[in-house]
Order: structure tokens, then sequence, then C-alpha cells
């Protein structure tokens, strides 16, 4: 596959170059300095996936990436450096379109680099493999349509556990802007580093009509609110008496993630049982098809992202073929059928 880089910075131009040239699969074409250059090397090389830096002389990556979404759609990585200004724009690049982000070091650059060169590479070839649509500019000011529940709903004891990786960014903020505020709690691992979780949570809570937090230790669960797991953390379902509880860990890495949402969904079959309903969204790998699996034999209802919507049909068909998904819809279908389901509980 062929690789374009856009960065400023000669050094780190360099070294993504170096890291991204070691695997025999990716043809690194070119690397241009600002998106002036690289509009002009993306109608030369016809790259299949770009690297782009968000902060960048002439004319800004988000600015960029806008206008590559809209007038020529292509899978793009972005370079982010890891502060809270570069999470917020991260998501905000998410959102737009970007399939991934990587994390820009800052200090040490050659050794943080090396450091994240199996991520990166991964990454790459993952947005190779993405569905990237064109995008327009959203409108200004617009409030997403919230669904209303109708009569027959009742989200009473009903846990929702939502697991999601590459693409998850734009899925979730789907399904969660358009919950009514009575919806039955939900708990999400989405895969996702420190920093970026708590910008994430906050991103959509100013978006939503339910509230939404990065999940915390012992706390409470309550409906029209949303718990998303912490970067580097297992977010898990217990129960207490009456009350359901959220617990998180630092234990190790399971399916390759921490968080993983195998981790969520076991907690959930163990604890809320046939009481559940487990979404698996758009993603890289197979992470969560095991606990969806497991929460389908104890009585819980599931529903998968299907292919057409999916940034990367890899997580909902794990888990299709392993028979855990019950229902298959579409991501503007999947709050809907939530909602549905607690109709018929």
């Amino acid at each position: 596959m062929k690789v374009l880089i856009v960065d400023d910075s000669a050094l780190i131009r360099q070294l993504l170059t170096a890291a991204l040239s070691s695997d025999p699969e990716i043809d690194v074409v070119g690397a241009a300095p600002d998106p002036l250059v690289a509009r002009t090397m993306i109608k030369e090389l016809n790259p299949d996936v770009l690297t782009l830096d968000i902060e960048m002389p002439n004319m800004d990556g988000i600015s960029f990436l806008e206008k590559i979404m809209r007038l020529r759609p292509m899978p793009v990585v972005m370079v982010s450096t890891l502060t809270q200004k570069g999470a917020n724009i991260t998501m905000q690049a998410l959102e737009m379109g970007a399939v991934d982000f990587v994390p820009k070091p800052t200090l040490d650059i050659k050794h943080a680099l090396e450091e994240i060169k199996i991520d990166l590479i991964a990454k790459v070839k993952t947005a190779a493999t993405a569905r990237v649509v064109a995008r327009n500019r959203p409108v200004e000011g617009a409030v997403p349509k919230r669904l209303t529940p109708g009569p027959g709903f009742n989200s009473t004891d009903i846990i929702v556990a939502i697991g999601s990786s590459t693409g998850g960014v734009e899925a979730l903020k789907e399904v969660i802007t358009i919950l009514p505020p009575d919806s039955p709690p939900v708990l999400i691992t989405q895969h996702m580093p420190p920093r970026f979780t708590g910008s994430f949570a906050a991103r959509l809570d100013s978006l939503s009509a339910v509230t939404v937090t990065e999940a915390k230790d012992n706390v409470r669960i309550f409906p029209g609110h949303v718990y998303i797991a912490p970067g580097d953390y297992h977010l898990t379902l217990h129960r207490s008496g009456g009350h359901y509880y959220t617990k998180i860990n630092h234990d190790p890495p399971v399916s390759g993630h921490r968080p993983s949402v195998d981790v969520l969904f076991n907690s959930v079959a163990e604890h809320a049982g046939h009481n559940a309903i487990g979404v698996i969204l758009t993603g890289m790998g197979k992470d969560g098809a095991v606990g969806l699996k497991k929460m389908l034999e104890v009585g819980a209802q599931t529903i998968g992202q299907d292919e057409s919507t999916s940034l990367v049909y890899g997580m909902p068909k794990a888990a299709k073929l392993m028979g855990a998904v019950q229902a298959e819809v579409g991501i503007g279908q999947v709050a809907a059928e939530i909602l549905n389901r607690c109709k018929q509980r």
C-alpha cells in the first residue's frame, strides 16, 4: 500500500518514513511539509493512506482533513500530540472522518517513535481497509433529532453495554446523541489511550440529552447516564443489593486491549444477565466477540453494527461469525433498536 506523510517537522517525516518503510507491505511514496505541498502530491502519487499532523504552517491539519473528506475522501491517520489540546482536536478529527490516530512524541522523539512503531504500522494497515465516504461540512449549531421511546418503554433494571474500536468515535456519537434522557444506563468500552477518553466523554456530553462521563471506580449507575471506560483501565459492572455500580481496574490487557470489550461484556453477563443489551460496533480485530456470546448465552439481547456502515467491519464480523449477534443493523438504527428492545422487556 502507498502512504503519504504530511508533517512540518523534517525529523518527524524522516522517522515516520523509516518506521513505516520497515514493513514490506508499506511503500512510503512521499513526505510533505505542509497541506499545500501535500495536495499536489496526493494528485500525483494517489496514496492509499495519509498520515496527517495537526499543527502546520499555511493550513492546519483539521482544515485540510475537512477538505479531503469533502472533495477526495481517503483514509487518514492523525499524528497527534499527547496533550489535552491535542486530545480535543483529535476527537474533532475522528468525528470528521479520520480513521485513527497515533500519539506524536515531544521528548526523545526517536526512541519514542520506535516504541509506537508496531502500533503505527497496524493502524496504517487498518486504515487502508476502512470504508471512507465523503463528508459534507457539518451545519453549525445543528441539534441531533432525538428519539422518543413511546408507550411501553421501560428502562428499569436494564443495562446497555457497548464495545467499539476503530471508527467508534463517530459511531458512538451517532448512537448516544439521539438517546432520550430517560434511556437505560450505558457502559462503553472504546479502545482509546489515557487523556483522550475524558475529552471524548466531555464532547459527547455536550451534544447529548443523556449525561456522559468518564467512568470512575465504585460509582452507582443511573438511567440517563453513559459511562466510558477510562484509557488504560478496564471497565466492569458490579451489583450490590438492588443497585449496579461501575468498577475500574488496571488488570493485564485482555484480547490485546486495556480497556477490553470482552472484560466489560463478561462482567455484564455475570451481574446483569438477561436484563442486559449488548452492542458491538465498528473496530479492527475480535475484542468483544467472546463476551457478547457469553451475554447471549445468559439471556441478554445482542446487536451488531452491519458491514455497510462499519468503518472497519472486524469486531462486529467476528461476533456475528461466532453466533453472538441476534440483530445486525446500520449505525443509524442502533439507538432505536436498543429502545425497542427495552419495550420488549
